[in-house]
């Protein structure tokens, strides 16, 4: 069994100064925590992978394909494979934990996701 806690997730990320921490991967699934600031802009392209991800804190926008929507702590947002996507509007520090299936990458030509 491999099991995590949040804040230290959270905490490794910002020791790393990176936006995304990966810590889980299998081939048929990875999980990461990605992290953006207020005001900040979404560098991520469509990825090959289903993703769905889970805001632990903070508020924004996000758009999917056409569809535009207001998140905060709670929201649960699926984006199929292939699909543009990006937060957008962040008003309050932005954490979520981002699922893909399969891996990130594993059908993708590895191109730039959430992770740095």
């Amino acid at each position: 069994m491999e099991a995590f806690e949040i804040s230290e997730l959270i905490e490794e990320r910002e020791r790393l100064d990176r936006s995304y921490l990966e810590f889980v991967r299998a081939a048929s699934l990875s999980a990461g925590v990605y992290e953006l600031r207020a005001g900040a802009s979404d560098p991520q392209q469509p990825h090959g992978e289903d993703e769905v991800y889970y805001v632990i804190g903070g508020s924004a926008f996000i758009k999917v394909g056409e569809e535009d929507r207001e998140i905060k702590r709670g929201s649960i947002i699926f984006v199929k494979a292939n699909v543009g996507h990006r937060f957008h509007t962040i008003t309050e520090d932005l954490t979520v934990l981002v699922f893909f299936a399969p891996a990130e990458y594993s059908l993708s030509s590895g191109g730039s996701g959430t992770g740095d």
